[in-house]
């Protein structure tokens, strides 16, 4: 089998009213991702995104949106009548492909490209009009109940509000993951009634049809129910979203990372993290981070959408987003890197310091109590304690350009545009409001004025 003999449809149109949401269920995340990702994600491993399509409805055009780099097709359900009608909704786009049709959900992120391998190459083996996934549940309550005849081949599916009492003492449950002939499947589809209280097609009935038609229907056990779970309120999506986290966390220190109480760390599927880095207790580690060998994160600290060199340390409680740390580099404890700042080789940032948009030197520091945004400083530069760049005016955000081996000295206030040469040196207590030449020494402070006497003359005012 090729992959232009595979189509996909993943189900995505529902709110989720269980979830208590008003946001789609699609699209709420686990693991670092919406659930539909991890759908469409694992659906892609499998075949072309031409051959992926995603049934739309409640937020249509977020959805889109999350997915829209990926490549699938989408199929526009605007209402909502049933799993069948989701699939009718779709037939002039898809009748015409040919080979296997597969049909998944957009609220069951938890299943394996490897099962759906296994359940197409099952399906294409038998030669039956249709596999599906089920599995055993020692409490099958509120799952549809997967009936089968003598020979083993499935006749029927009875959700459980239908169910006799001797059906609901069955424990293989529907997953509702098919795989479908698609000649067969098209063939049949028409055939789905509504004829249930809700008055939808349910893609369900499908079974009984084309078992009544004499068309074999096998089913695939699974052994580790997990994999199928649907996500149906936020209970259920914290399971998942511990789930998809255990699991990295298990692969990264299989690859000589290690992680302390890794129970307490939270890192997302698409991280990538180099041997031999420490991960300490409740750190979390987000989004498309990539961090290299011999590494130290730091208990609590965030890191997103970042990139880590090799040898950097991450002190405690220090929150790094879209920025860059070079070899060598250190940042914290409580710093904060954010919107494109960028530590290089071997420089230090200290406690309660913050970078926005600054690319801080090679081999240079600002170790206590700073803020600097919107700068371009050069290597080997101390900035001392209290030091600040004023980048807006009410209006427009200023650069601050500061030269190699310039020393700023404590609580020196910038104000930007500004130009302090190589080699200058910024007096403690100054703002700075014109440009600094090079070896130039800047002072913009008034002059100190001690008044003798002052304070025992005010005593003797206060209380004649």
């Amino acid at each position: 089998m090729t992959e232009s003999d595979l189509t996909i449809v993943i189900l995505a149109a529902g709110l989720g009213t269980r979830m208590k949401s008003a946001k789609a269920k699609v699209l709420h995340a686990a693991g670092g991702k919406t659930l539909i990702e991890h759908v469409v994600d694992t659906a892609l491993e499998l075949t072309q995104p031409a051959r992926v399509f995603v049934v739309v409805g409640h937020q249509a055009g977020k959805v889109r949106s999350i997915l829209e780099t990926r490549g699938v097709g989408f199929i526009e359900q605007t209402e909502q009548k049933g799993t069948g009608h989701a699939l009718m909704a779709g037939r002039e786009a898809l009748q015409g492909l040919p080979g296997r049709l597969v049909v998944l959900y957009g609220d069951c992120p938890l299943i394996s490209a490897h099962t759906l391998r296994r359940l197409v190459q099952a399906q294409a083996e038998s030669g039956s009009a249709a596999t599906l996934i089920t599995t055993l549940l020692e409490d099958p309550a509120g799952y549809g109940r997967v009936i089968e005849d003598e020979s083993g081949l499935v006749r029927i599916i009875v959700e459980e509000k239908a169910a006799t009492s001797v059906q609901r003492q069955v424990k293989q449950i529907n997953s509702g993951i098919y795989c479908f002939s698609a000649a067969e499947f098209w063939a049949n589809l028409g055939r789905i009634g509504t004829a249930n209280p809700a008055g939808e097609y349910y893609l369900t009935d499908i079974v009984e049809i084309l078992s009544q038609a004499g068309h074999a229907v096998r089913p695939m056990k699974i052994a580790d129910p997990v994999e199928v779970l649907g996500i149906n309120n936020r209970l259920e999506l914290a399971k998942a979203d511990a789930l998809f986290r255990r699991r990295k966390a298990e692969e990264l220190m299989l690859g000589g990372v290690t992680i302390e109480k890794p129970e307490t760390v939270s890192i997302d599927g698409g991280v990538r993290i180099g041997m031999d880095t420490i991960v300490e207790p409740f750190a979390q580690i987000l989004g498309a981070t990539s961090i290299g060998e011999d590494c130290v994160i730091g208990a609590c600290s965030i890191v997103r959408d970042s990139r880590l060199g090799r040898g950097v340390i991450v002190s405690p409680f220090t929150s790094i987003a879209g920025s860059e740390i070079d070899d060598e580099g250190q940042v914290g404890p409580y710093a904060r890197l954010r919107m494109g700042a960028h530590v290089e080789a071997g420089a230090h940032v200290g406690n309660f310091v913050e970078l926005k948009k600054t690319r801080l030197g090679p081999g240079s520091k600002a170790m206590h109590l700073a803020y600097l945004g919107d700068s371009d400083i050069g290597r080997k530069v101390n900035i001392g304690a209290g030091t600040i760049t004023c980048n807006f005016d009410g209006v427009r955000k200023h650069a601050t350009h500061i030269g190699d081996g310039a020393f700023v000295g404590s609580n020196s206030t910038i104000v930007a545009p500004m130009e302090i040469g190589a080699d200058s040196y910024l007096a403690a207590g100054s703002v700075i409001t014109h440009a600094v030449p090079p070896e130039a020494l800047a002072i913009g402070r008034s002059r100190q004025v001690n008044k003798e006497g002052w304070a025992r003359k005010r005593k003797k005012a206060s209380h004649p």
